[in-house]
C-alpha cells in the first residue's frame, strides 16, 4: 500500500507482503472489463448504491423496532430490578465501542481498495481476525479474572437477594457475549468492502428478529430470567457466526482466513490505520458528547434531563446520515483504486443534495412537530425549558453534518484522516469555550448554535481540504499509473 493511495499505515508493509495497488493502477485483463463495463454502465452502479442504501435503512428499522417489542414483555417478565441490572451491564459494554481498536473500519478501507486479489484479500481479513481473536480472548481472560473479586450486585445496587445472586452470571454472560462478537462483527465490514451491503442488511435483519422470536418464546415457555436474557444477547453473536461460516466456507472460499495466511506486516498496517480510526472516532465522541455535562453544570441537571431527550429526537437524523456513510464509504474506495475520480465527484455531490434535502425536511418537521411529538413519547417537554428555538438550533447542526458528511466519506475511504484530526481538535476547544459562553450568556438556545459556529468554522474547513486533498491524490496515482503503461 502506497503513501497516494491510504494512509501511513500501509507503508508499514514487507517485502514480503505485497503492497496495494495505487488507485487506477492497471489490473487484469478481466478486472479490466468489468471496470470498461461499469463505466459503461454507471446508472446500474449508481442503482445498486441506491438499493444498498435502502436496505441499510430497512435493517436498521428492523434493528431498532426488535428492542421495542420485547422491551415491555422483557420488563414485565423479569421485574424492574433485574431488568434494570441487564441494561445497566448493557450500558456497560455499549461504552467499549472502542474494542475492536479500529480494525473494523480499517479493514474496511484496505479491502475496499485492493485489487481483484483473492491471495491478498485473504491475507487482510486472516491478519484482523487474527488480531481481533487475540483481542477478545484477552477481555474473556480479564473477565475470567475479574469476576470473582467484583461485587456486581453492589456496584449496580441491587438490593433484592434473589436477584443479587444472579448479578455475577448475567455479568459474564453479557460481557462474554461482547467479547466474542468483537472479532465476528468483521464480517460485516468484509461484506460491505466487497459490496455484498444489501446481503449483510438481511443477516443482521435477521439476527435482531432471531433475538425477538427467541426472547419471546422464551417467555411463554416459562424459561429462567437467565435463558431470556441469554435469548437476546446471544442472538447476534450467533448471526454473525453462521453468516461467516456461510460467506467464506460457500461463497467465498478465497478469502476465507487461514493461520498460515496470517501476516506480521498486514496485521501490524492494520493495526496502525485501525488505531488511526479509534483515536478519530474518540476525538470526534468527546466533543460531541460533552453537551449534557455542560447543561448540567451551567443550567442544572434538570434542564439537562429535558435537552437529552430532545437530543434522542434529532438523534434519529445522525442515525440516517451514519447509515449512508457506511454505504458509500466503500464503494468510494472502489471507486478511487479503479482511478474513477468523476465518479466519487458525481456520487459526492448527489449525496450532498440528498443528505441536506431529506435532514433538511425532516428536521424543519422536528421544528414544526417536536413538542408534540414529545409529548406523545414522554409524555411532554416544558416548552419554556426547551423552546422552538432550541429545536430550529438542533435542526441546523443536524443539516451542517449532513452535508459534511459526503466530504469525511472520501477521505475516510482512503484513509487521508490528518485533516479531520486537525478539524476534530480544533472543534473540541473552540466549541466547549464557545458552548459555555453561550449557554451562560443565551441559555439552552445558546447550546446548538455555538455548536454551529464551531463546525463551521473547524470541520466544514477540514471536510472541503481533505476531500480535496483526497481527489488530487488519488488523480496524481491514476496518472502516474498511466505514463507508466504508456512507457
Amino acid at each position: 500500500m502506497t503513501q497516494k493511495s491510504t494512509s501511513r499505515a500501509g507503508r508499514a508493509q514487507l517485502t514480503a507482503d505485497p503492497p496495494l495497488p495505487p488507485p487506477g493502477a492497471p489490473a487484469a485483463p478481466g478486472v479490466q472489463a468489468r471496470r470498461g463495463l461499469s463505466r459503461l454502465l454507471p446508472a446500474g452502479r449508481d442503482r445498486r448504491l441506491s438499493v444498498d442504501i435502502a436496505t441499510s435503512l430497512v435493517a436498521k428499522g428492523v434493528g431498532l423496532a426488535a428492542p421495542l417489542v420485547i422491551t415491555p414483555a422483557c420488563f414485565r417478565y423479569l421485574g424492574d430490578q433485574r431488568y434494570g441490572l441487564w441494561m445497566a451491564i448493557t450500558a456497560l459494554t455499549g461504552m467499549a465501542w472502542f474494542a475492536d481498536l479500529g480494525l473494523g473500519n480499517g479493514l474496511l478501507t484496505r479491502l475496499s481498495l485492493l485489487a481483484d486479489d483473492p491471495r491478498q484479500r485473504a491475507r487482510e481479513i486472516s491478519s484482523a481476525y487474527a488480531t481481533l481473536g487475540v483481542v477478545a480472548m484477552a477481555l474473556l481472560a480479564g473477565l475470567v479474572l475479574i469476576e470473582p473479586v467484583v461485587p456486581w450486585a453492589r456496584v449496580f445496587g441491587v438490593t433484592d437477594p434473589a436477584i443479587a445472586t444472579e448479578a455475577s452470571a448475567l455479568a459474564l454472560l453479557c460481557f462474554g457475549a461482547f467479547a466474542v462478537n468483537v472479532p465476528l462483527s468483521l464480517i460485516q465490514r468484509v461484506q460491505y468492502a466487497r459490496g455484498q451491503v444489501t446481503q449483510s442488511n438481511a443477516w443482521q435483519a435477521a439476527g435482531a428478529l432471531a433475538s425477538m422470536v427467541a426472547v419471546l418464546a422464551a417467555i411463554a415457555a416459562g424459561s429462567s430470567p437467565l435463558t431470556v436474557i441469554a435469548c437476546a444477547v446471544l442472538a447476534v453473536p450467533l448471526t454473525n457466526l453462521i453468516n461467516t461460516l456461510v460467506y467464506f466456507w460457500r461463497q467465498e472460499s478465497t478469502a476465507r482466513p487461514r493461520p498460515g495466511l496470517v501476516h506480521r506486516a498486514t496485521a501490524v498496517g492494520l493495526l496502525r490505520l485501525g488505531l488511526q480510526f479509534f483515536a478519530l472516532s474518540a476525538m470526534s465522541s468527546i466533543a460531541l458528547n460533552v453537551d449534557n455535562p455542560l447543561v448540567a453544570h451551567v443550567l442544572g441537571l434538570s434542564v439537562a434531563a429535558y435537552y437529552a431527550v430532545v437530543g434522542k429526537l434529532f438523534g434519529v437524523l445522525s442515525l440516517f446520515v451514519a447509515l449512508v456513510g457506511m454505504t458509500v464509504w466503500p464503494a468510494n474506495g472502489a471507486a478511487l483504486a479503479r482511478g474513477d475520480i468523476a465518479w466519487v465527484r458525481r456520487t459526492t455531490r448527489r449525496m450532498v443534495l440528498l443528505n441536506g434535502l431529506i435532514v433538511g425536511t425532516a428536521g424543519l418537521a422536528l421544528v414544526v412537530l417536536g413538542h408534540r411529538l414529545l409529548d406523545l413519547w414522554v409524555g411532554g417537554v416544558d416548552t419554556a425549558v426547551v423552546p422552538v428555538t432550541v429545536l430550529a438550533g438542533l435542526a441546523l447542526w443536524s443539516f451542517l453534518v449532513a452535508v459534511a458528511s459526503p466530504l469525511l466519506l472520501v477521505q475516510n475511504s482512503i484513509g487521508l484522516l490528518r485533516p479531520q484530526f486537525v478539524g476534530w481538535a480544533a472543534f473540541l476547544l473552540l466549541a466547549t469555550a464557545l458552548k459555555l459562553a453561550g449557554l451562560r450568556e443565551f441559555g439552552l438556545v445558546g447550546l446548538p448554535l455555538a455548536g454551529c459556529l464551531a463546525y463551521l468554522l473547524t470541520i466544514w474547513p477540514a471536510a472541503i481540504v481533505g476531500y480535496r486533498r483526497a481527489l488530487a491524490r488519488s488523480d496524481r496515482a491514476a496518472a502516474r499509473s498511466g505514463s507508466e503503461v504508456a512507457v
